[in-house]
Order: structure tokens, then C-alpha cells, then sequence
């Protein structure tokens, strides 16, 4: 038997409040479903957003540091200090939240995660993807930049049908 847990693909970027409203429905999903859910962040850094790429690539290097979603939660919940602040604010986050900074300060600088962010900005492109949040489960692309009533009741319907099946 198959436990492979159904994969969410979270296409998200860090500046967008709609993003952050998101949360709560992924912290939903994960109380719900636990390890039987795999929530992906996947970047799609928006040109309207100034700092956006840059705290993709910031997150990048969180997840290297082992503490990626907590650094990206961090960073969706004051996204308008992100606007405000820019650069320094994503390395003050990643200090407060206990990780190198001095290596956050480098990443930014070096570049080491353009290549991630843009292979996911690039994929996003190529399946549709226009805005954030949007989702992908089960092959179902799932628009949350109109609007984000009823996301998360369809995420759970099309789970509940690929976990039966796993």
C-alpha cells in the first residue's frame, strides 16, 4: 500500500497580503491532514513588488538553514514592513528567528538561490499560474488571486479523494 502523502504546491510570494491571508487556511490543512499533506512553497515573486524576489530568494536560504516555513510565515505576516523596510528587513527576520543572518546577508548578495526562484517563477508560467496565492493538488490548478472563498473546502475535497486513493 501506498503512503505517499498528496502534495500541495503553494505558489506564493512574500509581499502579497492575499498570501498571507492564505495562511490560515494552510495551518487548517496541516492540522487536518498532518504528514498525509506535503505543502510545497513554490516562488512567484510579483514585478509590482519591489522586495518580492529578493525575499524568495531569502527564503530560500531559510529552508537551507532548516527553518523555512517558519522564515516564510514570519515574513507573510508583516508584509508591509517588507515594503517599507526591504533587504534589511528579511535579514533582521532571519536574526530574530535564530538563523545566520550574516549568511542570509550573503545569499542576497552571491545569488546562490536565483536559480530555484526562477526555475519556480519559470514552471509557474508554463501551468498557468498569473497571480498568489495559487495552488496546484492532484494535477488542479486552484486561482486564489481573485478571491480565496471556497479554496480551501476544494483543497480538502480533491486531498480527501488522493488520500483515499494513496
Amino acid at each position: 500500500m501506498d503512503h505517499s502523502p498528496a502534495v500541495l504546491d503553494f505558489w506564493c510570494e512574500l509581499q502579497c497580503p492575499d498570501c498571507r491571508t492564505a495562511l490560515a487556511d494552510l495551518h487548517a490543512l496541516r492540522e487536518r491532514y498532518g504528514d498525509r499533506l506535503e505543502v510545497r512553497l513554490r516562488h512567484f515573486p510579483l514585478e509590482k513588488h519591489k522586495h518580492a524576489y529578493a525575499a524568495a530568494q531569502a527564503a530560500e536560504e531559510a529552508f537551507t538553514q532548516g527553518r523555512g516555513w517558519a522564515y516564510t510565515e514570519a515574513v507573510l505576516e508583516t508584509t508591509g514592513d517588507l515594503a517599507a523596510r526591504g533587504e534589511p528587513y528579511l535579514v533582521r527576520t532571519a536574526e530574530a528567528l535564530g538563523l545566520d543572518a550574516e549568511e542570509f546577508d550573503t545569499a542576497l548578495i552571491d545569488g546562490r538561490h536565483l536559480l530555484a526562484v526562477d526555475a519556480d517563477q519559470a514552471e509557474g508560467r508554463a501551468i498557468g499560474v498569473t497571480g498568489t496565492p495559487t495552488y496546484v493538488i492532484g494535477g488542479e490548478r486552484l486561482d486564489g488571486g481573485q478571491g480565496q472563498e471556497g479554496l480551501r473546502a476544494r483543497i480538502e475535497e480533491i486531498a480527501d479523494r488522493l488520500l483515499a486513493g494513496a
